[in-house]
């Protein structure tokens, strides 16, 4: 079975972050035709993320798909297997280098010892009764005795693991690569049927589209949709009147699409996993700084849309008004948590930037060795592209990704924050005013 050795650049990841949510909040933008169509853009999408189980036929409503199921369910029962048989073989492995090492060990040690019984016999018999030279010399010969007895002991039980131990390894290789065999060649049928299926494709776009059902709507299920659009959820547009919501607005559903990314990453470490027997290093990390940053930028989302947790019993019943005056005194809490969350980030940003490994001239900015005006004057290209400047705090695993973007990401949030804060505080003291 061949394996996946994929690694994610860093330069990769940070890019996905940023141009993936664009691209898909202009494709989010898009007006819905009429009718709803098959896409063929869509269909090598899915055939290229989710073919390895007919995926692509699925959502063409073919049913031809269901051949490539009972193919992908051999190849993880066959990597099972695998993985089984090289459980078995690590085993067998150990016992057996236990094993010779014993043998290697415990023979020269045998030799040695029966050469020198002859010398240390004699030295018994020329011993005088009695003397302490005489002990010594039965001590020394007893010695070697056990350890010739000892020793041949270990030898035979490190002859009988060999014997015992080497065909099951034997065997135990042999079925690993048997089943990796099977399931490499059930792999490679895959792939031709997903060849087969690439040059297919726009045909069967073409048939599906053919077959879909008049979708036109009557009068009553115009009517409804109306009525309902009317009385539905406050759209979120609805909730910004000035510049900060605007912006609370467009990180909230920026970040949003990055769930979007965790649904491939993961994904694809499902399949690197359990079907290349190749897990990756850097799925897990990449993830889990992405939410994390993701709940920091959404935080302000939060806060304009009021979509965050509360306890409603008194609060929902005041009016508008007496809402505003609460809003207005609990705002001191609010704004000593995000101000203390906007400067310890802010610390801790600067502190990832001027990490003691850092030998570029922005760390050495950050740690106070240069002037705002020096850094700026030293900044050249080779500080972002020469691989021999390293900047910057990294993580502790092989991915080895930088840290620092999420710590100044941190700042962001506890900007925004404050931002969105501020809106909200003119709201109260303007609905004060208004009375309502």
């Amino acid at each position: 079975m061949p394996g996946l050795s994929f690694t994610l650049p860093h330069w990769l990841y940070w890019v996905g972050l940023i141009v993936f949510p664009i691209v898909a909040m202009v494709l989010a933008r898009r007006p819905r035709p009429a009718q709803r169509r098959y896409s063929s853009a869509l269909g090598y999408l899915i055939l290229v993320t989710g073919g390895i189980i007919g995926l692509h036929r699925f959502y063409l409503k073919n049913l031809v798909g269901l051949v490539y199921i009972p193919i992908f369910v051999f190849i993880l029962y066959a990597n099972g297997q695998e993985q089984d048989a090289r459980s078995v073989l690590s085993d067998m492995a150990n016992q057996m280098r236990v094993a010779e090492r014993t043998l290697a060990r415990e023979e020269p040690r045998i030799a040695e010892a029966r050469e020198s019984l002859p010398a240390l016999e004699a030295e018994v018999a020329g011993a005088e009764e009695g003397s302490f030279a005489l002990r010594s010399a039965e001590r020394r010969l007893e010695r070697a005795q056990e350890t010739i007895e000892t020793g041949e002991r270990r030898l035979v039980e490190a002859r009988a693991a060999i014997e015992e131990f080497g065909p099951q390894r034997d065997a135990a290789a042999e079925a690993r690569q048997g089943w990796s065999n099977w399931a490499g060649r059930a792999f490679y049928l895959i792939l031709a049927l997903l060849a087969i299926d690439a040059v297919l494709l726009p045909f069967m776009v073409r048939k599906a589209n053919a077959n879909l059902p008049d979708e036109r709507k009557t009068e009553a299920e115009l009517a409804l949709e109306a009525i309902e659009a009317e009385e539905g959820p406050k759209h979120d547009r609805e909730y910004a009147t000035n510049w900060i919501d605007r912006l609370s607005l467009f990180c909230g559903e920026f970040v949003a699409y990055w769930a979007v990314i965790a649904v491939f990453v993961y994904y694809y470490e499902v399949i690197a996993r359990y079907v290349f027997n190749s897990p990756t290093n850097w799925a897990h990390e990449a993830m889990y700084l992405m939410f994390g940053m993701q709940y920091l930028i959404a935080g302000t989302y939060a806060m304009l849309t009021e979509t965050h947790v509360r306890v409603d019993v008194f609060y929902a019943p005041l009016s508008r008004r007496r809402k505003a005056w609460v809003d207005l005194f609990t705002s001191v809490f609010f704004f000593i948590f995000a101000g203390t969350l906007l400067v310890t980030s802010w610390i801790f940003a600067m502190d990832a930037i001027a990490v003691p490994s850092g030998n570029s001239v922005i760390s050495d900015w950050a740690r106070s060795d240069l002037t705002l005006i020096e850094m700026l004057g030293s900044l050249s290209l080779d500080q972002w592209t020469d691989p021999a400047i390293r900047w910057g705090e990294i993580s502790f695993n092989e991915w080895e990704v930088p840290l620092w973007p999420m710590k100044w990401v941190m700042v962001m949030g506890g900007l925004l924050l404050v931002l969105q804060g501020i809106s909200k505080f003119g709201k109260d003291i303007r609905a004060i005013r208004q009375g309502a």
